[in-house]
């Protein structure tokens, strides 16, 4: 009986001791080796320039390399550095096991690993405690592992998950982290720096000790050396090789941009995800946050605290450039608040489309409007618009009054479309922000009392820009998934017709006539650029906010300034706010260019008409303007002297005035009080104004004298516009004229001249 219970313990054992050999030969589970938990999410510019990591589930940052992306002398590196019999053993080295036993018996706790490369990559898959029980399932993992991967994958698998400090898992997270290059671009000596830090990366840390660091690599290059790995000749000049280390900082470029990408993921994507690449240039954005600073320090004593402009390129409705504020780690002015994204009133930038709805409904760019004084009732009671100068301007023609930015002509002309129209026509412009119907709104609408997005004006501005064809902006240009799959982001709608080619034509012919916003913005302004592009201005009411939003045939940019916490400037305008900055992203973006025109589509006819009445001129028009029509609704009347103008939408008058033939000599620009300020950009001969006369109605009259501080500056036969050269100084100009035989002298004007 003993004897046979003998025999069942011995089978007993050995069937034990058979189970444990052979489990040392079961395959290493695949599903740990799966990369997709350990890569973090990089978001990268259209030059693939790195613009922000974001952590993987694991806590770090993390991009998996294959073999190629490696080279052997990383390789070897590594083994010199952690494990120098790696390609003898079979996952464990019984010497350092016999070793470190004795070793941590005696101290009775874990004082030394002797673990090899496959071991500490057990044990970054398998986290847990450190163990004398846990180091036993890592040796065994380790054996199972060596009997699953090859050698050169095992290092891989090693390469692409230890930690090598700062939150850098892999070597390809930490050769850009210290680096700042791809782990394929590295020497041999930053490989052998790199592979040094994984022993103990707090000790180690460049950023703190990087002194040690660097002997840690130059031991492991002698190793290197003494294993046959390298010459000695590669051994010194990799010892001698300086390292620039990048200095510490979190990689977070574009952040208003980052955020705004990073929360157009759905949850499923961020977890899928391993690279996006956008649209944005990065280049393009530091020199536009550079710009949009240095813009913001010249404004700090008009009470203006940040900003925020937006560059999207015409063709493809890419965002090459998002700045949402003049820094985003400045909390006391709310940094990280996107002003690109922020709900602002857009003051008199929707006046574009009002007035290209107008042409839509049979008004032309030379329809007379009545700016005077006017009222209308509304449901909230009696509306009364004011122009921002505080004045009234009589009869003017359209182009005037949108390049001017007059309101009053703009409230007339929407009181004839409706409010509906206009509210109807900005949500196909995609003004999404606009939620709360055209009722509410009112005739308020056209000067911008609805609040919506510096990003939804841009895209509307780049219909104009596009023949009227409007199309979603695009900020991701491709995705890769964890699997190395690249994946096309959704296309969206493509282009969709908003207004005709003629109407956008005319319309944006309007918004780059320098002569039609002398009234208002004077010649030398900063939205007149020396080659072809729109612009328009806006301020809020109380002066809130301004904008400039402008495109030349290639670019659309917009510009904002003002406070996030809604305090008002100091008597700020879109002119002197925002022109400036945009003057200098159009002049960054089109440096080095041809310059490109507009591109004129059919069916578009250029007709003389008389500058007052916007019809065909007679013998005794004061002058002669030449003005763009769509085909079929140029003037057939010729204008009168005395009459009576009436613009119409369909059969609906939008305003009416009488206009008679003028009975003095006056001086109808530069008006009384203007102030030039010199461009220091352009050559000083292209710096000039058009000095402009209205003369009386006397056949006799074919000429009329310019005068500047009593000094004759030359004469000007009909339409009587003189060229006067702009020097720094004050001057009072005065215009003669001999009519019934007698010399007659207009006002004088004063104006003034800055450098």
């Amino acid at each position: 009986m003993k004897r046979k219970r003998r025999i069942a313990l011995g089978l007993s054992l050995a069937g034990l001791l058979l189970l444990a050999l052979s489990s040392l030969y079961w395959p290493f589970p695949k599903s740990r080796l799966n990369p997709a938990p350990v890569i973090s999410l990089r978001v990268f510019d259209r030059n693939n320039a790195l613009l922000r990591e974001v952590l993987s589930d694991e806590g770090g940052r993390c991009h998996w390399l294959t073999l190629g992306e490696v080279s052997r002398g990383l390789l070897q590196a590594v083994v010199a550095a952690e494990d120098r019999s790696f390609f003898r053993h079979s996952g464990v080295n019984p010497y350092s096991v016999v070793r470190a036993f004795f070793q941590n018996l005696s101290s009775r706790r874990v004082v030394s690993g002797a673990s090899t490369i496959t071991q500490q990559l057990v044990r970054n898959i398998y986290h847990g405690r450190r163990t004398i029980l846990s180091k036993v399932f890592e040796a065994w993992m380790a054996v199972r592992l060596e009997h699953t991967l090859s050698k050169d994958e095992i290092l891989l698998q090693y390469l692409n998950r230890i930690p090598f400090g700062n939150q850098a898992f892999g070597i390809e997270a930490a050769a850009r982290l210290y680096f700042g290059k791809p782990a394929s671009q590295l020497s041999l000596a930053e490989a052998a720096f790199l592979a040094g830090l994984p022993r103990s990366p707090s000790t180690l840390n460049p950023y703190r000790s990087l002194r040690r660091a660097k002997a840690k690599q130059e031991e492991i290059l002698a190793q290197m050396q003494k294993m046959g790995f390298i010459g000695a000749a590669d051994k010194d000049r990799s010892t001698a090789e300086p390292l620039v280390i990048i200095p510490e900082h979190e990689s977070f470029r574009a952040p208003h941009f980052c955020d705004f990408i990073l929360s157009g993921l759905t949850p499923l994507q961020r977890q899928a995800l391993s690279a996006v690449q956008t649209t944005l240039d990065g280049r393009l954005q530091e020199k536009v946050e550079i710009l949009l600073r240095n813009h913001l320090k010249q404004l700090s004593g008009r009470g203006i605290s940040n900003g925020a402009a937006i560059v999207l390129d015409n063709a493809s409705g890419d965002v090459l450039a998002m700045v949402g504020s003049r820094d985003f780690f400045d909390s006391a002015r709310d940094g990280q608040v996107n002003g690109a994204l922020s709900l602002r009133q857009p003051g008199s930038t929707i006046k574009a489309f009002t007035y290209a709805l107008a042409l839509e409904s049979g008004m032309t760019a030379a329809s007379v409007i009545e700016d005077a004084m006017v009222q209308f009732s509304t449901d909230s009671g009696a509306y009364r618009p004011r122009n921002y100068d505080e004045k009234y301007h009589g009869p003017v023609r359209m182009r005037s009054a949108l390049a001017s930015s007059y309101n009053i002509p703009a409230v007339t002309v929407l009181q004839a479309l409706g409010t509906d129209r206009l509210y109807l026509k900005l949500k196909a412009l995609g003004f999404e922000s606009l939620k709360k119907g055209s009722d509410y709104y009112g005739l308020g609408l056209t000067l911008g009392n609805g609040e919506v997005t510096l990003l939804e004006l841009v895209r509307a501005y780049a219909c104009l820009a596009r023949g009227g064809l409007y199309s979603g902006e695009r900020s991701v240009a491709a995705m890769v998934d964890k699997k190395g799959r690249r994946l096309s982001p959704s296309t969206g709608s493509g282009l969709t017709p908003v207004f005709s080619p003629q109407v956008a034509y005319i319309i944006t012919d309007i918004l780059a006539d320098k002569d039609a916003r002398i009234p208002s913005f004077g010649y030398h302004s900063p939205i007149s650029l020396p080659f072809p592009a729109a612009a328009k201005t806006g301020t809020s009411k109380d002066f809130r906010d301004n904008w400039t939003i402008g495109y030349t045939p290639r670019f659309t940019v917009g510009v904002w300034v003002g406070n996030f916490d809604g305090t008002p400037m100091a008597n700020v305008s879109g002119i002197t706010g925002c022109g400036p900055l945009f003057r200098d992203i159009m002049l960054l973006l089109e440096k080095g260019a041809e310059p490109r025109e507009f591109p004129v589509p059919a069916k578009l006819v250029k007709k003389a008409i008389c500058p007052l009445s916007g019809l065909l001129p007679n013998a005794n028009c004061p002058g002669q303007a030449e003005e763009i029509f769509i085909q079929g609704t140029e003037p057939k009347e010729v204008c009168r002297l005395t009459h009576t103008i009436r613009a119409t939408v369909g059969n609906r008058p939008v305003a009416a005035g009488v206009l008679t033939g003028p009975a003095t000599l006056k001086i109808l620009f530069p008006q009384d009080g203007d102030i030039f300020k010199l461009d220091p950009i352009l050559r000083k001969n292209y710096q000039s104004l058009k000095l402009r006369a209205r003369v009386p109605d006397d056949p006799a009259v074919t000429s009329v004298t310019w005068w500047v501080n009593g000094r004759n500056v030359g004469e000007a036969e009909a339409p009587f516009i003189k060229t006067w050269n702009l020097v720094p100084g004050s001057y009072i100009i005065k215009v003669t004229a001999t009519s019934g035989g007698k010399l007659i002298e207009s006002p004088p004007v004063k104006v003034t001249v800055t450098s």
